[in-house]
């Protein structure tokens, strides 16, 4: 049994905290944010949405379900995890522990019920800061919607509001997301 931290994290305790699988776990401003793990249909979404992106990307593009993204590395530092990635290939090859937030071309949120102002409102400002260059937020509410945000002097403007049918983007790469179908087998 570790003990519960009674200070700001550091990066380096981060790392030394055991591997937790049964919960989402996240270092804001050098505190544990901890929440249940997505539900069935969160998790598919969001796998199924990096296997669809993936089968589109170029060679050198790789999309990455839930990976570490260091948003702010200065103490207190903050460490999120995006349900996708979207990344150079070359980070595959590295394998880091997790990625700088330098090294994501679009950071991708599933709003679940117990996220949505933190996917809406904090990670939009936090992803923002951080200089991620585009956010994707995907709504399961039916029926299922993507608004997508592209960053402009320091700031996300919305691109793209749109309730199911075909999201289309040429950036990083032309893709191309049935939203409608999201979710479905």
């Amino acid at each position: 049994m570790v003990a519960w931290p009674n200070h700001l994290l550091t990066l380096t305790e981060w790392d030394a905290l055991p591997e937790d699988t049964s919960r989402h776990v996240e270092l804001v401003d050098g505190m544990l944010v901890v929440a249940p793990k997505a539900t069935p249909r969160h998790q598919f979404v969001r796998h199924q949405l990096a296997a669809v992106l993936n089968s589109q990307l170029p060679v050198e593009w790789v999309a990455i379900p839930e990976v570490e993204v260091i948003v702010d590395a200065t103490h207190p530092p903050t460490v999120r995890a995006p349900d996708v990635v979207i990344t150079s290939s070359e980070i595959l090859d590295t394998n880091p522990p997790r990625l700088p937030a330098d090294q994501v071309v679009v950071a991708v949120e599933v709003i679940s019920s117990g996220s949505r102002c933190a996917d809406r409102v904090t990670k939009l400002v936090e992803y923002a800061e951080a200089g991620i260059p585009r956010y994707w937020l995907f709504d399961l509410t039916t029926p299922l919607s993507v608004r997508t945000y592209e960053l402009f002097d320091r700031a996300y403007q919305l691109t793209n509001d749109m309730v199911g049918g075909v999201f289309s983007t040429d950036t990083p790469a032309p893709l191309r997301i049935n939203v409608t179908s999201l979710g479905r087998r």
